[in-house]
């Protein structure tokens, strides 16, 4: 009978790791290359230049003009889109049957917006929680009533 393998995804805006459950009483691994990061910029980083200027529509006047989105917003939004498209990767070729999801709540949002079908299928539980700075050991503690660690 083939075990049933479960995947915590650990995740906020800028990291983000997975860890495997191996079954009860024999603790959570880290799953090699499955470790994600970039840097955390604001969005003063990113915008360094002065923006744009328009002319207004009304007089003679000229005005700066505001970018449409959040650049830090943005990249935290395609790092967790290149996550999720890993993720399905994943579960395309197997290497999970269910998964746990730890994010901090706007990367969870994101996360949710950018899941296919397939990894939502898999989804056991959600947890609305920044884990990323705790360490594998410890993580069991945030998982109690979830699974059995």
């Amino acid at each position: 009978m083939k075990k049933t393998v479960t995947w915590i995804l650990i995740a906020d805006g800028t990291q983000a790791r997975v860890v495997e459950h191996a079954g009860p009483g024999k603790g959570l691994t880290t799953v090699k290359g499955l470790d994600w990061s970039i840097p955390p910029l604001q969005t003063q980083d990113i915008n360094a230049d002065r923006p744009g200027r328009s002319h207004s529509s009304v007089g003679h006047g000229r005005s700066a003009m505001e970018p449409k989105t959040d650049p830090a917003d943005h990249r935290e939004a395609e790092f967790v889109r290149s996550v999720a498209h890993v993720m399905e990767e994943k579960a395309m070729s197997g290497a999970y049957d269910r998964l746990i999801i730890a994010a901090a709540p706007i990367a969870l949002g994101n996360l949710r917006k950018v899941l296919s079908d397939h990894v939502k299928k898999t989804v056991l539980a959600e947890l609305d929680k920044d884990l990323t700075n705790v360490p594998t050991p410890q993580l069991d503690k945030h998982l109690d009533g979830i699974i059995a660690v």
